[in-house]
Formats: C-alpha cells, sequence, structure tokens
C-alpha cells in the first residue's frame, strides 16, 4: 500500500501511528469503590460488533488480572479461535467510561486520530484477520496474535469527514443486510422446529395413518407390533442356538418398563434395542495412523439420521479386522463425544463401495434380520422417549460424555407393525428430503450475505463506498500533526 495507489486525500499509514496499543490507564481516574464494565470473551459477539455490556464490579475486585480500556476503545480479540470469528467490536456505554475485561483483548485507542467505528470495520475485514492469523505465536491451541503484528498493520487513511461518511454508508448498508439476514436465520429455526416435529410424530404414531386404523378402514387383519415382537424373539434365539460354540444358558433380553413410558398408538408395543439386535459392540480401539490401508470412520461421521462414509481415517494394519467391519443397515450409536447432545446419536450404514471399520467411540448394532426396519428404527432413536433414555444416561468425566453398550441395551424403542414402519420411513424421508433443500438454499443464501459485507469493507477500504469531496482536509495533514504530537511529548520527556 502507498500513498501512489490510493485515492485523492488519502494516506498510507500504520495502526501503531494512529492508535495507542493496550494502553494502562483509563481515560479517566476510576476509584476502587466505583463500578466499571465487566467484559468476559463471552460478552462480544461475532462479526458484528456488538458487546454486552450487562456486567459490572467495583473495581477493586477486577484492577489486576485483567486487561483495562476505555470509553470509545476498541477491543480485539488476540486468542485463537475468536481472532479467527471476529471477535471484534467498540466499548461503548461502560459504566463509568472504563472497562475490564478478559487478558486475551488487544484494545486500539484512537484518542480522535481516527474514528473508531472505522478502524472496527477495517479489523473485522476476513481477509486482514487471515493475515493476522498467518502471523499468531504460541502452541497449538493457545496462538496469539503478537501486538506488533497490529501495531505494524498497515491502514488506508482517508480524511477524517470522509471516514466518518464511510462508516455512515456501511452501517445503512449493513442495517438492510442484517434485515435479510434475521429473515433467513428465523427461516432456518423455522424450519428445524419443523423438522424436529416430522421426528416427533413419527415416533408417536401421528404422521401416517397407523396399520390399526387401515385395517379396520379395510376390514382385513393386520400383524400388530406384538406379534413382531415375538417372531424377532423367536429368531433371536433361534440364531443363538444354531450357532456352534454358545456358552452358557440362553439369557432373555428384559423389556423396557412400559409403566414409566408414554401409551403407544393401537397396534404398536414398547421393546427394548436388546431384544431387536444379534450384535451390539464397540469399535475398533487403535490410533487409526496409516495413509492407507483398511478405511475407519471418524466420530463425527455419525450425526443425527446420517452416516458420513468419506469422514474416514486409515488403518494400516495385518490383524484381523471382520469383528470391526460395517454392513449397510448396521446402525451406529456415538458411544463418547465432547459434546453431551452428540452422544448416543445415531445413522444408518448406507451402501458401501469399500471395506469400512467403526472405530471405539462409536457402536455398531445389527438387527434381528426379520425385525423393523432399521431406518425406522434410527429415527426413533434420535427423539422422544428413547432419546431422552440415553440423555439421562449420559455421564461426563474429563470432559468427554459418553453411554455404555449396557445403556443402549435398555433404550426403549416403540415398534409398530411392519408396514406402518415402512410408510412412516417412507413419509419423513419425503419431508426431511424437502426440508433439507429449503436448508440448503437457507444457507447459500446467507452465505452470499456473508460474501457481501466482505466486498462492502473491500470497497470502504479501497474508497470506492462514498465519493471524496475536495474540501476535506487531506488525511496527511492529520499525521503531520500525529507526528508533531509525539515529537513535542519526546521533547518534554527528554526536558
Amino acid at each position: 500500500m502507498t500513498n501512489a495507489s490510493l485515492p485523492t486525500g488519502w494516506a498510507a499509514t500504520t495502526l501503531g501511528d494512529v492508535c495507542v496499543l493496550n494502553p494502562r490507564s483509563f481515560l479517566e481516574p476510576v476509584e476502587d469503590d466505583w463500578p466499571v464494565s465487566f467484559v468476559p470473551m463471552a460478552a462480544v459477539e461475532e462479526r458484528t460488533g456488538q458487546i454486552n455490556l450487562n456486567q459490572a464490579r467495583p473495581y477493586e475486585e477486577v484492577r489486576k488480572g485483567y486487561t483495562r480500556f476505555a470509553e470509545g476503545d476498541v477491543l480485539f480479540a488476540k486468542i485463537t479461535p475468536c481472532m479467527e470469528n471476529g471477535k471484534i467490536a467498540i466499548a461503548k456505554g461502560l459504566t463509568n467510561g472504563s472497562g475490564c475485561g478478559s487478558t486475551e483483548f488487544h484494545v486500539l485507542r484512537t484518542a480522535g486520530r481516527l474514528s473508531n467505528e472505522y478502524l472496527m470495520h477495517f479489523l473485522l475485514q476476513d481477509d486482514y484477520r487471515k493475515s493476522a492469523q498467518r502471523d499468531m505465536t504460541g502452541t497449538a491451541g493457545q496462538l496469539r496474535v503478537p501486538a506488533a503484528f497490529l501495531s505494524a498493520s498497515k491502514i488506508p487513511l482517508p480524511p477524517l469527514p470522509e471516514q466518518h461518511r464511510i462508516v455512515a454508508e456501511i452501517e445503512r448498508l449493513f442495517t438492510r443486510l442484517d434485515a435479510s439476514v434475521a429473515s433467513l436465520e428465523r427461516a432456518r429455526a423455522n424450519l428445524r422446529r419443523y423438522r424436529a416435529s416430522v421426528l416427533k410424530s413419527a415416533c408417536e404414531g401421528s404422521l401416517v395413518p397407523t396399520e390399526a386404523s387401515l385395517a379396520r378402514d379395510e376390514g382385513r387383519d393386520y400383524e400388530p407390533g406384538s406379534v413382531l415382537l415375538e417372531r424377532v424373539l423367536a429368531e433371536r434365539r433361534a440364531r443363538w442356538e444354531s450357532q456352534e460354540k454358545r456358552r452358557g444358558k440362553y439369557r432373555e433380553p428384559s423389556p423396557p418398563d412400559a409403566s414409566e413410558l408414554p401409551d403407544l398408538p393401537e397396534g404398536w408395543v414398547w421393546s427394548g434395542l436388546d431384544q431387536l439386535v444379534t450384535i451390539l459392540r464397540n469399535g475398533y480401539s487403535k490410533r487409526p495412523d496409516g495413509t492407507s490401508g483398511t478405511a475407519i470412520l471418524r466420530i463425527s461421521a455419525v450425526r443425527p439420521l446420517t452416516v458420513d462414509l468419506e469422514d474416514i481415517r486409515w488403518v494400516d494394519s495385518t490383524e484381523d479386522l471382520s469383528d470391526f467391519l460395517i454392513s449397510p443397515g448396521d446402525l451406529l450409536f456415538t458411544r463418547y463425544n465432547g459434546n453431551p447432545s452428540l452422544v448416543g446419536v445415531c445413522g444408518v450404514t448406507p451402501s458401501l463401495a469399500r471395506n469400512t471399520l467403526h472405530p471405539d467411540k462409536l457402536i455398531r448394532a445389527r438387527l434381528v434380520e426379520s425385525g423393523p426396519l432399521p431406518e425406522f428404527v434410527q429415527i426413533v432413536a434420535n427423539v422422544g422417549s428413547s432419546r431422552e433414555f440415553l440423555s439421562r444416561r449420559t455421564r461426563t468425566t474429563a470432559g468427554q460424555s459418553g453411554i455404555s453398550g449396557s445403556d443402549l441395551k435398555a433404550m426403549p424403542i416403540p415398534l409398530p407393525p411392519l408396514a406402518e414402519q415402512r410408510r412412516i420411513v417412507a413419509e419423513v424421508e419425503r419431508r426431511l428430503s424437502v426440508v433439507g433443500q429449503s436448508e440448503v438454499a437457507v444457507e447459500a443464501s446467507l452465505a452470499r450475505a456473508g460474501r457481501l459485507r466482505q466486498s462492502i469493507l473491500k470497497q470502504a477500504f479501497s474508497g470506492q463506498l462514498v465519493a471524496q469531496d475536495p474540501d476535506d482536509e487531506p488525511a496527511s495533514a492529520l499525521l503531520e500533526r500525529i507526528r508533531a504530537e509525539r515529537e513535542g511529548a519526546g521533547a518534554s520527556v527528554r526536558r
């Protein structure tokens, strides 16, 4: 960036020339018993420039161990991932004009040398933060932007009146853009609610006509869920008895306590997952550190109603891995996750193009062949009483939440007639397909809004957003006054 490449009246400078970086004092003295605003990192929103100032503490409680800032100062999150996410804001409306907050903020004080709003929008540019990311120092998870990077950062400086016009135009355009984004986010929330409503209706028997009601209307018999369950249990026992190597006596799986569960539609019955499966086991426990060999799913491959077969690592081993291979129709449950809401979520394995293993933090369940549809079980396992059961069983240790195989076996599963299961699965797939298409369209529009926001900022800092006014005092004059002030301050110190 040079003066020759900038619009008329602009000047090339650095943040260190026009800002005080990390000032150590407030603008006005503060007594120990005075309340001041307290700003943790969570109080600064990402990419919006908004800040939550609902906390205040006596200054004596926060004078040590926190970053100080004053009214109008710009806060810049310096640590990963907060910096990359755009936690940047102007401290406005501070209690007693002063505040203290996270030590992971850099503070920039413009001291009237440039518009603090202009500075904030400059820092909110994605390109600027990508540049800052490349200059971060420290260890993984504790990377920070050094103060020297901010000080040396080049910034195009328009005349001060033009800065205010640029800020006004940015905010005018952003107000319109924010209204569109808010509308899109409402649409996204409505789609999520509709998705949840569809799944809730599916597991409660109100999404499609029940087999019992259709049989009455058509004057025919039907096989209720209870008969289906009896057949499944008989096949499960026969399968065990056919095994060459049997150990001990056959264990009849226990049904759930239906008295503690909601009533089901006519023709439905409560079963336990253990009653429906022939295999339920954890996955491969060794660290997958190969670059080729056999594919193994990552934990993140399983999310509610989906298994992503491309979310994989590789196991390069000569040992027998057959016990850990997944097959189409297998149910995969997350056994451990750092996010409790993702523990126990379930997806069905789709058709496979290659041998694929499941890791130890996933549990594989294979249903009795003549039993319920895997696609139906995955639906009910992710919502309603089944999901609530696993949520209650989730335990958290050392930041990881998890369930056990015995928890899964005891999970209650509502079991409708097989023909009704097919109709439920088809209707869920039809409706969620429409929801998915709408969600893709909404996300694409939100992405376009984000690109438009950055395009507006790019125009703003290249002099293309507002017209120049030849009567404005050029920025070079402002820089000359700043240098003169510094020289005067230096001379005073030397004396």
